[in-house]
């Protein structure tokens, strides 16, 4: 158990963190702080934390367990302004999308101290934020991607990896740069898609006629388009070089796609949407421990 979580941040990922501890009774005391005073009262209010924080330097003063949840853009600061009370029995964590960013601001602003911090992707979040949405079993069953560097306190990763175990994840460790590789792939280029999709459709004159033409195919294709804005522009910004990577293989793919089509090749056009269909109908989820 730990004595005292210190939250920077305490919307949708954040609450949901601190409620799912509270649950499984792995924390005595919560104490929170975010940028905006509503959403700390509001955290408050709702029993997410217990204590509120006038600044994210007193929010970490006596904790043993502290959690970046924070949009990616904002770690260096927020790293900067908790430094000065950093404690070597800490465990630091956070929970950004995006690791390469997170791992370099971290070595540049905790220097001897970066082996308390341990690099967190839980894989989970909805459309909606804030913490009035805050769910404790909003990371049950879901994967969590830790990406310690060769300066993290092995303690502490072993610390994290049983620390999200008991809130019922399966937890895998990569390196920084494979993680973000991966995720340019299967999370960034798919949210990517889907925002310019909805601009492609809503920047015709006839957009609005077409979307009330839409099906449960477009809603589950566009779902992910409803994201928030602030914390994609971050992930997008931070991931650039594997995100044009990823980019101009689906510009490929896509390429490959509009040449069959006309020109009328129908087999090979088939082959293609076959390939595709079996790959996805063969695909799984990869769950969570039972």
């Amino acid at each position: 158990m730990f004595e005292q979580l210190g939250l920077i941040g305490c919307g949708l990922m954040g609450g949901s963190f601190a409620l799912a501890l509270k649950r499984a009774g792995l924390v005595r005391r919560v104490v929170g702080y975010s940028k905006s005073p509503s959403t700390t009262a509001r955290a408050l209010q709702m029993g997410v934390i217990d204590v509120e924080a006038p600044s994210a330097l007193l929010a970490v003063s006596g904790a043993d367990l502290v959690l970046l949840a924070v949009p990616v853009a904002a770690t260096e600061n927020t790293l900067k302004a908790i430094r000065h009370l950093l404690d070597p029995r800490m465990l630091i964590m956070d929970v950004g999308s995006t690791k390469r960013d997170v791992v370099d601001a971290a070595r540049r602003v905790l220097k001897n101290d970066v082996g308390l911090f341990v690099p967190a992707h839980p894989i989970t979040g909805r459309e909606v934020s804030g913490v009035e949405n805050a769910d404790p079993s909003l990371y049950a069953g879901r994967q969590v991607i830790l990406t310690p560097i060769e300066r993290t306190h092995p303690a502490n990763v072993e610390r994290a990896e049983a620390l999200w175990r008991a809130l019922g994840c399966d937890v895998q460790r990569m390196s920084p740069e494979a993680h973000d590789a991966a995720f340019a792939a299967v999370s960034h280029l798919p949210h990517l898609i889907a925002f310019a999709l909805m601009n492609g459709v809503m920047g015709q004159p006839e957009g609005e006629q077409f979307l009330s033409l839409a099906g449960p195919g477009f809603r589950d294709f566009s779902r992910i388009a409803a994201s928030d804005p602030q914390l994609w522009r971050d992930v997008l910004i931070a991931n650039r070089e594997e995100l044009a990577r990823q980019t101009e293989l689906f510009k490929h793919a896509l390429g490959d796609f509009e040449r069959l089509i006309a020109e009328g090749r129908a087999d090979e056009l088939e082959r293609l949407i076959n390939r595709a269909s079996h790959a996805r109908a063969n695909w799984r989820l990869t769950p969570g421990p039972r």
